[in-house]
């Protein structure tokens, strides 16, 4: 679904953008605070190859015994049950089913040994996290470090546009400009912003993701997110925000959201979603600000044929409150 027309004010700068055809024009960028690190394409939660992402702050410990415990075929730690097949091959359970029960070294039939030696091996381990190279310096012994890894602050961030399945991931300042460059979202600095909404055709609401402006200030970045779908039978729009950080961050700030026309008004106040939380997680748990079509061709006016939307909002840091003024761009 394509806008007609969409302008994008920030108050700050007082710069207005245009945009058509759902492919903006920039007329301002704003460069991350710091230069972003190299991320790789791939996920990296699946496994362990994060060489190319961050700045190595510890050495990794060599360790013959871990080397012993990777799967061939999916490279990834190996946790009970682990099989082996009658030559001694290990591989985890979960590739002992891709492989069709024959053994990936030596073609041998699997059947259901299990290497209970290798397990056991596992119980006296202590490992750093997988993610060492991005800061953390935890050691959790072997049967912890899966756990403590889905859950790790230093794991890197998933893409978070929302308007197409991007596998980049990375570290923020990385994302920040891969938002800015690969996907043209537009920049601002600000803590308020001012967004307006065209488009001709109101009738055709279908799920769709309108927009994301990547938002700097207080020395963080937000994500702003405008779309229109189904809730049930009934097509709605639907604004939110999101934190690029973990949630314990995200927490510092509150944000507000304003729509309205023809003397009514629609607000919302609440605190920022984590990157963390998936923009279809969000969406779902309708988290933002939700607007009725009916109440937005009200507020749009006219003879109801099109879509005017002005939504407006500010960033605060909790602890100040939403009147202490705006944030110093860094």
């Amino acid at each position: 679904m394509d806008f007609d027309n969409i302008e994008c004010v920030s108050t700050v700068d007082e710069a207005e953008v245009n945009h058509h055809n759902s492919h903006p024009r920039h007329a301002h960028h704003q460069s991350p605070s710091s230069k972003p690190h190299n991320a790789t394409r791939n996920s990296i939660d699946n496994g362990d190859n994060i060489n190319n992402i961050g700045s190595p702050t510890a050495a990794a410990p060599a360790s013959s015994v871990s080397e012993l415990l990777e799967c061939p075929v999916c490279t990834n730690s190996m946790y009970p049950p682990i099989h082996q097949c009658p030559n001694g091959h290990t591989l985890c359970s979960t590739c002992k089913i891709r492989v069709h029960n024959r053994c990936p070294t030596c073609r041998h039939e699997l059947g259901d040994i299990r290497c209970l030696a290798l397990e056991k091996i596992a119980e006296s381990l202590e490992l750093p996290c997988k993610y060492y190279r991005l800061g953390c310096s935890e050691i959790y012994p072997y049967y912890s470090k899966l756990k403590h890894e889905g859950m790790c602050n230093y794991r890197p961030y998933n893409c978070p546009y929302a308007g197409s399945e991007c596998s980049v991931v990375g570290d923020i300042p990385f994302l920040v400009a891969h938002l800015r460059d690969d996907h043209k979202v537009d920049m601002h600095t600000g803590s308020t912003f001012n967004h307006r909404y065209v488009k001709s055709n109101p009738r055709e609401v279908e799920n769709a993701t309108w927009m994301l402006t990547v938002f700097n200030c207080y020395g963080q970045y937000f994500c702003l997110h405008f779309e229109a779908f189904q809730l049930g039978m009934a097509p709605v729009y639907m604004a939110f925000l999101r934190f690029m950080g973990d949630e314990t961050e995200a927490r510092n700030y509150s944000y507000s959201l304003e729509v309205g026309g023809n003397g009514r008004k629609l607000t919302w106040e609440g605190t920022p979603r984590s990157i963390r939380d998936s923009h279809r997680k969000v969406r779902d748990s309708h988290d933002g600000l939700i607007i009725q079509r009916n109440m937005a061709l009200f507020f749009s006016g006219g003879d109801r044929k099109e879509l005017k939307l002005r939504v407006t909002g500010r960033i605060w840091k909790e602890e100040q409150g939403p009147d202490a003024g705006m944030c110093i761009p860094n």
